[in-house]
């Protein structure tokens, strides 16, 4: 009896598990997944739930809920893992494997810049959405905003959906152009880097909409301290950033139970990350906390029997869902040809998508992969029904049940 142990059970571990339970019978494999949380989120509905174009309630799930049934969920917290004698080390008891799932994610650090986690909680300014509660505590905020500056911030780390801070400022602008704030207010974004968005032609065409918007981008802007009680954001070069209502993007790192905790992350060691000095060394794209992994397969450079995939990873693509969707399948098909003694013959391209909400009823949906690509920048009402009415049924009832059949 092979036994698989998948750590974390959002959207990449639950797909994979859902996926494997699927492929081999439980005579021939044990499937463990292990999360210290009980209840799975639709994360992208975050930059909706301020706006209530999504309501809060429908955005969680049981995890056992979503597990097929002959999968184990072991609800406990991961502290390490020991891939030399196969063990994943918890809070509670151990699971040990012959196959090991690392789809650990990210981990959200406002507290890694001074001042924004206690602007979020003794304010009613701050809110950094991509946290459940800041985003649907944003929503009486935006409720009773009567103008001045909105400041989105994006952090020098990787980051998931890197769509998501464009999104939260057009539908912060469209909103106020809706309830007749715009003319008394300003829309500004930051990012430590030169382009509002990384990839080509989505990047011109939301500097086109940006431009006829009049929402303002600030490249090359390093969030040092966020001064809450003068409502000022300052960088590490010194440049400030007056406020009225801010949502930032908080510092998002590798979970420390993989990057300190084990071997799998650059390197073959353990790695020790001052996050309060958010420094990288090589390439900012695949960090040193992140498993190492071979960008097609997802199979780990140095342990054979460990695969990776979701944020956790550092394939250098886009880390979102979508990302995850169709990296589920060929880490189950590269895991069960491993079993076999067969060749790994799945391969992952790189896919992403990335819906751009533009404003209330229109979006562009940017798809790419390691290479170039995929869709034209059109914006349609096409694109905001897909995104906010379809994908979280196909989400819920497909997706994280393994059945979307993503060619690998």
């Amino acid at each position: 009896m092979t036994r698989i142990a998948i750590i974390g059970a959002g959207s990449g571990g639950a797909m994979t598990a859902n996926i494997l339970r699927r492929k081999l019978q439980r005579d021939e494999a044990d499937i463990t997944v292990i999360d210290k949380s009980d209840t799975h989120y639709y994360q992208p509905s975050y930059y909706l739930l301020p706006f209530d174009y999504m309501m809060p309630e429908a955005q969680m799930r049981p995890v056992d809920e979503l597990l097929n049934p002959g999968i184990d969920f072991h609800q406990d917290e991961v502290t390490g893992v020991n891939p030399d004698d196969q063990v994943v080390e918890c809070t509670g008891e151990n699971v040990e494997y012959d196959y090991l799932v690392v789809v650990s994610g990210h981990t959200l650090e406002p507290e890694s810049v001074p001042g924004m986690a206690e602007g979020w909680r003794e304010t009613d300014e701050v809110f950094p959405y991509y946290h459940y509660d800041a985003a649907t505590g944003m929503s009486d905020a935006v409720d009773e905003f009567e103008g001045g500056t909105f400041l989105v911030t994006v952090p020098d780390t990787p980051i998931k959906c890197a769509g998501a801070p464009l999104k939260m400022s057009m539908l912060m602008e469209d909103y106020m152009s809706r309830t007749g704030i715009r003319e008394d207010s300003q829309v500004i974004m930051t990012k430590p880097g030169e382009a509002v968005f990384g990839v080509e032609p989505y990047k011109s065409k939301m500097e086109e909409i940006w431009a006829d918007r009049d929402i303002e981008f600030v490249p090359n802007f390093s969030v040092a301290e966020v001064d809450y009680e003068n409502r000022v954001v300052r960088s590490t070069d010194g440049d400030e950033i007056e406020y009225d209502m801010y949502a930032p993007v908080s510092p998002q790192y590798g979970a420390d139970s993989i990057a300190e905790n084990s071997p799998l992350t650059e390197g073959g060691e353990p790695v020790t990350f001052d996050k309060q000095e958010r420094i990288y060394s090589g390439d900012p794209q695949r960090p040193p906390q992140y498993v190492t992994v071979d960008q097609h397969t997802l199979q780990h450079t140095e342990y054979d029997n460990v695969f990776a995939l979701g944020d956790c990873d550092d394939a250098p693509k886009s880390r979102t869902a979508s990302a995850a969707r169709k990296q589920a399948p060929v880490v189950a098909k590269n895991l069960i040809a491993h079993m076999e003694g067969n060749p790994m013959r799945g391969h992952y391209d790189g896919y992403a998508a990335c819906p751009l909400l533009t404003q209330k009823g229109k979006a562009v949906i940017a798809e790419f992969d390691y290479e170039d690509a995929l869709s034209a920048p059109v914006e349609s009402r096409a694109n905001w029904v897909l995104d906010v009415n379809v994908l979280p049924a196909t989400y819920w009832n497909m997706w994280m049940k393994g059945y979307d059949p993503a060619p690998v």
